[in-house]
């Protein structure tokens, strides 16, 4: 069975996002823990939530993945912008303990100019100090296209992050197809990408996949998004994605820039696609 599902707004809330989901042929979801450009969280109805939880166990959903606001740096040369992303990231993930067993995605972070191993070593710092023992979430990093100083782009990069945090049973990584071909990779070579990965990482890590197609050619670092078919990786491409031995049991989130009747008609395209 394809899981597959694709990014909805939670301003309605919990169990409202878990029949949105429902109503285009999705069994899994991702949504913003709060505003994505800003620092403000909406406070969480407990009922709601148990309502989701309840929604998701009946139906069958794949683990749901929440994203954390693209304003965190954690790997900022700024102890102030550093100390946003440990009190924001801190929080997000005593809140997801009300939806237990799910993921949290969030972008390595920029190091803005210190080099790459300084920007490392303060995302690892902050993990430290937030990750523990009786958590119930996983925390993703989420590979990155490598625009400006983005932190992320390779697989070696994001390996180095994993081997300093201590709590380690409570990471993984998402892939993203649109970054992973903007940094260089050939998802036209999919199985020397997937292998790749495990002798650096462990597919054992790989938790979700962002499927998304790209506009810009591989190797571009730019990270702009396309609807599947409407890039440059193209359907035939993602659909081995959706259809590889190593992946095709993982929740795959769309981001391609949609509506709600877009994701409906990629969704079903998808699963069209998809030999079980």
């Amino acid at each position: 069975m394809l899981h597959i599902g694709c990014h909805l707004s939670s301003s309605d809330g919990f169990e409202a996002m878990g029949k949105t989901a429902l109503s285009i042929g999705a069994d899994t979801f991702q949504f913003f823990t709060r505003n994505p450009r800003g620092s403000k969280a909406k406070a969480i109805d407990p009922q709601d939530a148990a309502s989701l939880r309840q929604l998701l166990q009946e139906k069958h959903f794949a683990p749901i993945i929440a994203h954390a606001p693209y304003t965190l740096n954690p790997a900022s040369a700024d102890p102030k912008t550093r100390e946003f992303a440990r009190l924001t990231m801190q929080d997000d993930l005593q809140r997801m303990e009300y939806l237990p067993g799910n993921l949290y995605n969030f972008h390595p972070g920029s190091h803005v100019g210190q080099g790459v191993e300084t920007g490392t070593q303060f995302i690892i710092g902050l993990l430290n100090e937030i990750l523990t023992p009786a958590q119930t979430t996983t925390v993703l990093l989420e590979t990155m296209a490598g625009k400006g100083s983005e932190i992320g782009r390779t697989f070696d990069e994001l390996k180095y992050i994993l081997d300093g945090v201590k709590q380690n049973d409570k990471m993984g990584i998402c892939l993203d197809t649109c970054h992973i071909s903007d940094g260089g990779y050939d998802l036209t070579r999919l199985d020397d990408v997937i292998a790749e990965f495990d002798k650096q990482i462990g597919l054992a890590r790989l938790k979700a996949v962002h499927l998304n197609d790209s506009l810009n050619p591989r190797g571009a670092h730019k990270d702009r998004h396309a609807v599947i078919g409407g890039g440059t990786i193209g359907t035939e491409t993602l659909a081995t994605v959706i259809n590889h031995p190593a992946l095709k049991h993982l929740p795959f989130c769309l981001e391609t820039p949609n509506d709600l009747d877009g994701y409906a008609q990629e969704i079903k395209l998808l699963r069209g696609l998809f030999r079980g």
